[in-house]
């Protein structure tokens, strides 16, 4: 009974950011026409008043995200084409990412290049995973698989741990750049701030969100390789 109840609680903890996020995100994403213009027309007037006429708006599959190294802000379908409250607000944040690229911003500089080593050390951990029973057969050296074992459940999850070290990143985006320009410019209808905020912490969650998942992938290897 005590151990249903802690795998209970530890997949409340890292589904419910999740489930928290997304909910967020979807229940304000309606109605559809709030606003006059869309998640990419609102960026680029966001951008262009930021002095960053030289970095793009995209629509993109891969999640809305603000991208250095190509500087472009990038946005999902219904962000970019949407009008909803929480399309302006989520290209507001991204813009943020934007505004603290151009600023220099150290946080970010630091994610840019964990995330350029978490990228390839996150693919890496999966192969060692997968060679790891084998190196345990072939060698007949259990420690020597458990070794590989724990450097490869280490090696992925490197990415968790930068998503989750980046929040104070994400919500300095957020409340320190996209909210006081939705503010001054009173891009936001009047009743709407509330909700905005909401959106806001949910898009700076967004990462640690996906993290907490992923930790979920990281007990799916644990319990495969454990049989």
């Amino acid at each position: 009974m005590v151990y249903l109840i802690l795998v209970i609680v530890i997949a409340v903890l890292i589904v419910g950011p999740s489930y928290w996020v997304k909910h967020t995100l979807a229940k304000y994403s309606h109605p559809e026409d709030r606003y006059p213009g869309t998640g990419a027309e609102l960026a680029r007037i966001l951008l262009d008043w930021a002095n960053l006429q030289t970095v793009k708006v995209e629509v993109t599959e891969q999640g809305d995200h603000y991208d250095p190294i190509e500087k472009v802000v990038r946005l999902t379908a219904d962000k970019f084409n949407g009008k909803s409250l929480t399309a302006i607000t989520v290209a507001a944040h991204e813009v943020g990412h934007a505004i603290q690229d151009r600023d220099g911003y150290l946080p970010l500089k630091w994610r840019t290049r964990l995330v350029q080593i978490a990228a390839p050390a996150e693919k890496l951990g999966a192969v060692i995973l997968m060679i790891a029973p084998i190196v345990a057969v072939g060698l007949r050296a259990p420690a020597a698989g458990a070794l590989f074992l724990a450097g490869g459940l280490l090696t992925l999850g490197s990415a968790v741990i930068v998503h989750m070290v980046t929040l104070p990143m994400e919500l300095h985006a957020s409340f320190a750049r996209a909210l006081p320009m939705l503010e001054q410019g009173k891009y936001l209808i009047q009743g709407d701030e509330p909700h905005a905020r909401k959106i806001l912490r949910a898009a700076a969650w967004t990462y640690v969100s996906a993290s907490l998942m992923a930790l979920l992938n990281i007990g799916r290897w644990w319990a495969i390789l454990r049989r």
